[in-house]
């Protein structure tokens, strides 16, 4: 490999790395460093790998296309189409990042970053609750319709990278080998990002995050899962009055603020628009032209004041927005991360090790994503998109690394009947 090749080699390496953890505080930042490094990987002698799980997210892409292409307006969905740029981020990490050490490195800056955004996010949190003091205000009223954001511009954006930053400071904790003198450091972390997803009143979040905690301590110390529970009602005891009115909206919501019965509502007009459209579903970007078309009657007179750009609900959206084959692509793509990742797992000695941290890591966000995405569409962001398909993506790199099954040794009869013939 003559210089000019190392120089494109390492530029790759770099704008790779730099353009998965951007997404934690620039989208556009991060799409110019993805095009920088997909430009000097084509440019250097480095082979374009793509992991296991590219082919069911190439079914699903597909499977966009076709349904675009059998819509009413297919001009209206080409925004979609230009959101598979973002999925070039798996081949240019997979094929730039130098093994499981530049995956480790890449998870703690993409953490980093994410602490700074959850401190970030902290701060505004006690400015808006000063600013609801000044004026007087009810502060659960002021603050459900304009919440913390950290670098992002919106609430819900900022809660699914908190979720994903939090279960890789978990499995980093739990399962990594780290110096001593790092600890408090990192434990600091992972309880500001704690606070910023609490703090968030984002409930999904919630759910999201307590599923891949769940599965974390499930795989250090069995017997810890069983205080979850009693730290769950600690927490409402103990936690300031909004944010405890915002756990009881759970099962107990104000109409006027609390969301409950709008996604209760999408969840039903999605429904009928995948039994009027099963196979490639109303078209990309077309939810929103056709939803009141399928809104049950008694709500149409709320939708002026509504918003139903999407479904909130990823399993709902995708299939009546690009019909049944792309949700089945999607599951399988979600399956197909879930078995290797265990599976690799499973084949690793035991005891901490950088690759036992990502592929937990991997699998909780996995899990997380899969919980929050009943009630949002967290991968229709592209940061959060950027973000879990980074970490899945060092967990494919890590899954590699782990060591093959040993060859099963021949029964004593077939090494007889070998040796006779």
């Amino acid at each position: 490999m003559n210089q000019g090749s190392h120089f494109a080699a390492d530029c790759a390496y770099f704008c790779a790395f730099a353009a998965a953890v951007a997404s934690l505080f620039s989208i556009a930042v991060g799409h110019t460093l993805l095009a920088l490094s997909l430009a000097a990987l084509l440019l250097s002698p480095v082979k374009i790998r793509l992991p296991g799980f590219w082919k069911p997210l190439a079914a699903f892409m597909a499977w966009t296309v076709i349904s675009l292409a059998a819509s009413a307006s297919p001009a209206d969905g080409r925004s979609q189409l230009r959101k598979f740029y973002v999925y070039l981020l798996v081949p240019v990490l997979f094929s730039a990042l130098r093994g499981t050490a530049a995956a480790r490195r890449l998870l703690l800056i993409l953490a980093g970053i994410g602490i700074a955004s959850g401190l970030k996010g902290l701060i505004q949190f006690e400015q808006k609750l000063a600013l609801a003091r000044t004026q007087g205000k009810n502060f659960y009223q002021f603050y459900v319709a304009d919440r913390i954001t950290g670098f992002m511009s919106h609430w819900m954006t900022f809660a699914g990278e908190m979720m994903i930053v939090f279960l890789v400071i978990g499995a980093f904790l739990l399962f990594s080998r780290r110096p001593i003198r790092a600890l408090p450091a990192w434990l600091l972390g992972g309880a500001i990002v704690a606070a910023a997803i609490l703090l968030g009143f984002t409930r999904s979040i919630w759910a999201a995050a307590g599923a891949g905690v769940l599965y974390l301590l499930w795989h250090w110390r069995r017997w810890t899962v069983l205080a979850l529970p009693l730290a769950a009602v600690a927490a409402f005891f103990l936690a300031p009055a909004p944010l405890r009115e915002r756990i009881r909206s759970a099962y107990r919501p104000d109409q006027r603020l609390d969301s409950n019965l709008h996604r209760d509502v999408l969840r039903r007009a999605g429904w009928r628009m995948i039994l009027d459209h099963p196979l490639t579903g109303v078209g990309p970007e077309h939810v929103e032209r056709s939803f009141a078309n399928y809104a049950p009657p008694e709500i149409k007179p709320l939708l002026r004041d509504w918003w139903y750009g999407h479904l909130h609900n990823i399993y709902i959206h995708y299939a009546a927005e690009r019909g049944l084959p792309a949700l089945f692509a999607l599951l399988w793509f979600f399956a197909m991360i879930l078995r290797d990742f265990l599976r690799a797992l499973g084949r690793l000695p035991p005891g901490a090790s950088d690759e036992r941290f990502i592929l937990h890591a991997a699998v909780a966000v996995t899990l997380g994503i899969l919980v929050g995405a009943w009630w949002q569409l967290n991968l229709g962001d592209s940061e959060v998109l950027t973000a879990f398909l980074a970490v899945v993506t060092c967990g494919a790199i890590a899954a590699e690394a782990a060591p093959l099954p040993a060859p099963k040794s021949p029964a004593p009869e077939q090494i007889h009947a070998g040796h006779v013939a």
